[in-house]
């Protein structure tokens, strides 16, 4: 079967084909230019610690040793201290380290993120990566999608299905007929990267309203490591002019507001502006061809993150590829991308534009009320960490892949369509891993809650109680499954069961084994797609190919 055409070679385009081969899928990536990343050591990425996962599980080597963990999220108003968060480093999000905040994001400059995806599509012999490859057009029928290109590689490529991840100007948008509505020009920032040393080393910074006159409204400062530090200022919307001697200005009067009044020494790494805009596509999938990342959405005001956002698409989009390329999976498969993606990133945008005319002074008589300043610190540090209607991970509630409600339905934690919690799990092969490790390879993850299997040898629970009944269920689904067992899942009864996702969102949760309403709700998250013969697998695991 042909391989999937994925368009551009930057972080959403190389993750994708990475997601794909993890999932035995071919891909072939077009890369419009040399194959080679500018340092630009000011032009940085945070990513939530999910998604910092997922770019680790995909083979990307660069985040442990080039990107750097917060160890606190600070706000600062005028002098004063109004919210300290400190982040849990286990990356669970769960206190395990004696944390009070969400698990700590990840801060990394651009460059290095990609050259380590880079690193991991050239060991990755299913992925084959065209550099000059610049896409001309794009023809479509009913068993797959033409492309071709120009440059020293110009020809045509056959591919199964088309991804277009070329960014903001996306041609494969362009060639498509999407339309791409939004707001231009919602926040401008300079930005210098700098070595120095700050008071609060390892912790990230938002100071609101600083009272030094260089100061602006608002300055972030997020660390990295070797005692470099990314610094934003927030400009005013138009009419100010950066020069070098105002940006140096600014950095000097900006470092010696935080030291006591001296500006320490520093090193100039580099600098900046940037524009964000805030726009979405109508449409992200045009049948074989679809839309990721900044091709698909711009956002990034107020803390929210655009490249997390297309990782997430990546996440949300390759399982639902490879299942299709494998099985030959129902339209509706392919259709929920769009379903379950567009409006997430929708609420998103509308949550960052609800918060704008409020955060920059425009509020009305609301930003005076009392509260309404510690209010919204409260909502730019959720921003900033990843929690709130501008930084938590995205729900499905609504997803035309949820399963209809039945009997058997018991509830967790975790609402259904959320993601599930990262708890430790017992795998097939009896070692114990986070629940985490398992996403991400096209299967299913049926997990059972089970007290204290933690205590016994599996060699003796694996045969009693309800774990044979359950095998013998996930044996018979319609879809690669895999069994998982945990002693404890939070808001879970003992021996309820849980269908989860590859993606690792929740399909439906279950008072003990009921394989009928297991397979219907299997059934349901596949898309109903036509049934396929299932090969013969181990007791735990069911292949379908």
């Amino acid at each position: 079967m042909d391989p999937v055409i994925v368009v551009g070679a930057g972080p959403v385009g190389l993750a994708l084909s990475l997601a794909l081969a993890a999932q035995d899928v071919p891909s072939v990536v077009l890369d419009e230019g040399p194959g080679t990343e500018e340092p630009r050591p000011a032009r940085t990425v945070v990513l939530r610690a999910d998604m910092a996962a997922t770019v680790e599980r995909l083979g990307c080597t660069t985040l442990r040793d080039e990107g750097l963990r917060w160890v606190a999220w600070r706000g600062v108003r005028r002098r004063q201290v109004v919210r300290r968060l400190t982040l849990d480093l286990g990356l669970s999000g769960t206190g395990e380290d004696g944390a009070d905040g969400p698990a700590a994001p990840l801060h990394i400059p651009q460059h290095a993120l990609a050259r380590g995806l880079r690193d991991a599509v050239s060991r990755e012999k299913l992925i084959q990566l065209v550099t000059e490859a610049r896409l001309d057009t794009i023809e479509q029928d009913r068993d797959g999608v033409t492309a071709r290109t120009r440059g020293p590689a110009g020809t045509w490529w056959r591919g199964s299905h088309l991804v277009g991840c070329d960014g903001a100007r996306s041609t494969v948008r362009k060639l498509l007929g999407v339309r791409f509505p939004g707001r231009t020009a919602v926040e401008r920032h300079a930005v210098a990267a700098l070595r120095t040393e700050l008071p609060w080393p390892g912790e990230a910074l938002l100071h609101r309203q600083p009272p030094w006159r260089a100061g602006g409204e608002e300055i972030a400062a997020r660390p990295l490591p070797d005692g470099v530090w990314r610094i934003d200022w927030l400009l005013p919307p138009r009419g100010e002019l950066v020069t070098p001697d105002v940006l140096v200005t600014r950095i000097r009067e900006t470092l010696a507001g935080w030291c006591d009044g001296t500006t320490p020494p520093y090193e100039l790494l580099d600098t900046g502006v940037y524009t964000l805009h805030h726009r979405l596509a109508r449409r992200w999938r045009v049948d074989r061809v679809l839309l990721a990342g900044e091709a698909a959405h711009l956002l990034g005001a107020v803390g929210t993150q655009g490249l997390d956002e297309g990782l997430r698409d990546v996440d949300n989009l390759a399982w639902k590829l490879a299942l299709t390329w494998h099985q030959g999976a129902s339209d509706a498969l392919l259709d929920s991308y769009q379903s379950e993606r567009r409006p997430a990133v929708a609420a998103r945008l509308r949550a960052a534009d609800h918060s704008l005319p409020v955060l920059r002074g425009g509020g009305g008589l609301r930003s005076y009320l009392p509260g309404a300043a510690r209010g919204h610190d409260a909502l730019l540090a959720d921003a900033q960490v990843g929690r709130g209607p501008l930084g938590a991970p995205p729900s499905y509630p609504h997803s035309p892949l949820a399963p209809l409600p039945v009997e058997g339905n018991t509830p967790v934690g975790t609402p259904a369509g959320s993601p599930v919690e990262d708890v430790r799990v017992t795998a097939p092969d009896g070692t114990t891993v986070r629940l985490r490790d398992r996403l991400g390879q096209g299967r299913l993850l049926v997990l059972l809650v089970a007290p204290g299997t933690g205590v016994w040898d599996r060699r003796h629970w694996r045969g009693a109680g309800v774990m044979p009944r359950l095998e013998e269920a996930v044996r018979a689904l319609p879809a690669k499954a895999e069994v998982l067992v945990t002693e404890a899942y939070p808001g879970a009864a003992a021996h309820a069961v849980l269908l989860i996702r590859p993606d690792g969102h929740l399909a439906a949760s279950f008072a003990g084994v009921r394989p009928e309403e297991l397979y219907a709700a299997a059934d349901a998250v596949r898309g109903g797609a036509p049934d396929a013969p299932v090969a013969a697998g181990s007791d735990r695991t069911v292949d379908v190919r």
